[in-house]
């Protein structure tokens, strides 16, 4: 059985440091034999969550469907002000369309949670939040997250990240991600 990662997160800004972390996290659950998808920047540009609103835009569905299609979940929100990004909350708060599905929510799901910033404290804080919200959603974040601190962790020009240590957890949360996803199949 093929295992389904769907990456949420990144920016507006395209090719973002939480974009590219973001993608090197889903190269590792790809490494583990999982098919990924991608939905950030103008994927996430959504109207307000409105739960009374019945009729979703297409990158609305798209987000849901992927969700609810998927074995496990990777999050990645650039810290502002010390915890998730607007774009990236809204994104989540449409998995409450999921709320009467089969799978609530996030439940039975792996998440693997990453939060980048320009500080530590705010990294931190955005990790912790994008845990919080993951519980919140009845999912399961994976033992290892990552907070990055984007003035100190860089990415060449084809996305890898040049730290090899922080490319090692990323590819490790990619992975842990993907083999709860075979334990709960």
């Amino acid at each position: 059985m093929t295992i389904r990662v769907v990456g949420i997160g990144g920016s507006i800004r395209p090719d973002s440091q939480s974009e590219r972390a973001l993608r090197a996290v889903l190269t590792g659950a790809a490494d583990a034999g999982a098919e990924t998808v991608v939905l950030s920047g103008p994927d996430l540009l959504l109207p307000f969550y409105d739960p009374h609103v019945t009729e979703r835009t297409d990158n609305a569905r798209r987000l849901v469907e992927s969700v609810q299609s998927a074995d496990g979940v990777i999050l990645v929100s650039p810290g502002y002000h010390g915890t998730v990004s607007g774009l990236v909350k809204n994104a989540l708060d449409y998995i409450e369309d999921l709320r009467g599905d089969a799978r609530p929510y996030l439940d039975g799901r792996a998440v693997g949670c990453i939060g980048t910033a320009q500080g530590w404290q705010a990294a931190v804080s955005t990790l912790t939040a994008l845990r919080s919200i993951v519980h919140a959603l009845r999912g399961w974040p994976t033992p290892l997250g990552a907070a990055l601190h984007s003035g100190e962790v860089r990415f060449d020009e084809h996305g890898d990240c040049a730290d090899a240590k922080t490319s090692g957890v990323l590819h490790t949360i990619g992975q842990q991600v993907v083999d709860f996803a075979r334990k709960q199949n």
